[in-house]
């Protein structure tokens, strides 16, 4: 399969916008990106490098917009918090397929909010434990009239979906540290970290790849969605991105590999998780992931939401055909 190409959605933060929205997903779709891709948030606590705006829209109705105005550009969830109840989870899935079209991308992930789950009584559940339960049931509504289920955290009995998915749907685990490795190997079809730099990358895919063949399962999916900026030259995409939130952020990351310095420092030392600069600097961040074999990237323009339409063309346009070509 070839490498797929998607964008994330500005239905968050402060150039939130619903022309911006519509608007850019028909012209993405257009462009012949393969995707476009929401977050998935309670209670909306943005990361201190991106603001303090705490705009979101919800996922779901964001895509169903999306949906509805678009014809094969594939909608995805990058990724899925555990905090809805997996009936309900289901039922929302099943529709927004029925109303869409069956090209939805699936992804979910334990979350990094705490207070999300607080917030709903959830304080003292063990997430991963919950995601995998909500996994085994969403894939029950998929593949039976009616199912019924006895867990730790959920029990139900014979219900059942109509519409239901017309075949089970491949689901990512999201996350980007060795524990999202056993848990897309354990209960998912795939590993979707979001920004994660290379080295990181490479490590993760390593076991990933070693892990899969040694339990006999074929090769998971693998992606990755890294914060992008893209200009006329590197020094000017610089310079519209809060380098030192991404150097900070990236200092927080308890599982990465670190720079040969014991730290990162420079904007050089995030390679992978941000990609910087012109239309072919972008090409040849892409071409490394190429080289690992990736299945599926993102690009994450969240700082560069205040010229979405700009950003979006000159990836479409110069980025797009110039990778596609090296697959």
């Amino acid at each position: 399969m070839a490498t797929q190409y998607g964008l994330l959605l500005p239905h968050f933060g402060p150039n939130c916008s619903k022309d911006k929205l519509l608007d850019g997903a028909r012209k993405a779709e257009a462009l012949g990106f393969d995707s476009v891709f929401v977050r998935d948030h309670l209670v909306f606590h943005p990361h201190g490098m991106e603001g303090t705006d705490n705009t979101f829209i919800d996922p779901f109705v964001t895509l169903s917009a999306i949906g509805a105005v678009t014809s094969k550009i594939q909608l995805g969830f990058g990724s899925l918090i555990p905090h809805r109840h997996p009936l309900l989870l289901a039922l929302m899935l099943n529709s927004l397929q029925y109303m869409a079209g069956d090209r939805l991308i699936l992804s979910l992930g334990i979350g990094n909010f705490q207070v999300e789950f607080d917030a709903l009584g959830m304080t003292d559940w063990p997430r991963d434990e919950v995601a995998k339960e909500q996994v085994e049931i969403l894939r029950r509504s998929w593949t039976n009239d009616h199912f019924s289920f006895e867990g730790k955290y959920y029990k139900n009995a014979d219900v059942g979906f109509k519409p239901r998915a017309t075949k089970p749907h491949p689901i990512w685990y999201a996350g980007g540290t060795p524990a999202s490795v056993r848990r897309a190997l354990d209960f998912c079809d795939g590993w979707f970290p979001g920004r994660i730099t290379l080295p990181t990358y490479k490590k993760r895919v390593a076991k990933l790849r070693e892990d899969a063949k040694a339990a006999g399962r074929p090769r998971l999916l693998e992606g990755c969605i890294p914060i992008t900026s893209i200009d006329v030259d590197r020094e000017t995409a610089l310079k519209k991105v809060s380098v030192d939130g991404l150097i900070k952020n990236a200092n927080s990351q308890k599982f990465w590999v670190k720079p040969e310095s014991g730290s990162f420092q420079t904007w050089q030392d995030l390679e992978g998780s941000f990609m910087v600069g012109s239309p072919d600097d972008v090409v040849k961040d892409v071409e490394k992931y190429l080289e690992v074999g990736i299945d599926h990237i993102v690009f994450d323009l969240r700082f560069r939401f205040d010229e979405w339409d700009r950003c979006m063309e000159l990836l479409g346009k110069e980025v797009l055909p110039k990778v596609r070509k090296h697959a």
